[in-house]
């Protein structure tokens, strides 16, 4: 049977299900409605959209490294819950993801989404399958990858926060240490040359507002102004921060006591920038009980 537009328009208006996947439910059954239907909630496809818009805050930071150290994957998938992120479904899946970016050398999500997972199902179906099994949106927000001459470093503050460093000289314990400072500490950039200089442009503005304020000579003024950049440049770059498990010495004399340099790092935080629905459990559980009683 010919499927028209129509057909997949219905089908889809009854199950919320994506295009492509009505489209495929419908020739698949030979243009069977009630069969497609049947078709689409066996493979979890069913209603997947409909939770398509609800935000999806919590989730984990997921790490793949290659073999040979020299490159890793670090990937952000989310769901709305703390209790199904911290389930092994989901974080097999977060993990699977950041192998599949890894492998391919890739961070477009549109294609890692299009890519085969262990059990030859699409990463996509299988998201839609797990938000028909668990009830909760789900997604890929971010993959990033890093690459170096040396080695990387990582570190994963339970699967909330994961660091990945690259470094060069050193050895594996000073790589994790400080990707470790990362996490903890959160520097913007290695150092200041690697800034975005209107942060640093921002900031002197604020200075001299401030000093000016202070009705003191100018001399005196820009002596101050740089006393103050200096100390904000040190506080939000790598190099110029206190080593956190040795604050006595800055992460740059640790580095230079090893022999080692780093040139990038990446950190990612869950749901760090999302804004997050607040909600009262007890009012939802009073308004449900209403709802019930009349």
């Amino acid at each position: 049977m010919a499927i028209t537009a129509a057909m997949v328009k219905e089908l889809r208006e009854i199950t919320s299900a994506g295009m492509m996947d009505c489209k495929k439910a419908l020739n698949e059954t030979d243009g069977d409605m009630e069969a497609a239907i049947e078709f689409l909630r066996k493979k979890g496809m069913a209603g997947a959209d409909k939770k398509a818009g609800r935000v999806a805050a919590e989730g984990v930071i997921a790490i793949a490294i290659a073999d040979d150290k020299k490159k890793a994957a670090i990937a952000e998938v989310n769901c709305e819950t703390d209790f199904v992120a911290k389930g092994a479904d989901f974080k097999n899946f977060a993990d699977e993801i950041a192998a599949i970016a890894l492998a391919n050398n890739t961070t477009d999500i549109d294609a890692i989404m299009a890519q085969s997972m262990a059990s030859g199902k699409t990463v996509d179906e299988t998201r839609r399958e797990l938000i028909a099994k668990i009830g909760e949106n789900m997604g890929i927000r971010r993959v990033e990858l890093i690459e170096t001459n040396g080695q990387i470093g990582q570190y994963q503050h339970g699967e909330k926060i994961g660091v990945v460093v690259s470094l060069e000289g050193g050895d594996e314990a000073l790589a994790r240490d400080i990707a470790m400072h990362v996490a903890a500490v959160k520097p913007q950039a290695v150092s200041s040359d690697e800034l975005d200089p209107t942060v640093i442009e921002k900031e002197r503005s604020f200075q001299i507002e401030q000093a000016q304020s202070s009705g003191k000579p100018m001399e005196i003024i820009e002596k101050m102004i740089e006393g103050r950049m200096r100390k904000f440049l040190q506080d939000i770059t790598l190099v110029g921060q206190p080593f956190v498990k040795d604050p006595d010495q800055t992460v740059e004399k640790l580095l230079k006591s090893n022999g080692a340099t780093v040139s990038a790092f990446i950190r990612l935080e869950v749901g760090e920038g999302i804004e997050k629905e607040e909600t009262n459990f007890a009012e939802e559980v009073a308004l449900a009980a209403k709802a019930v009683t009349g």
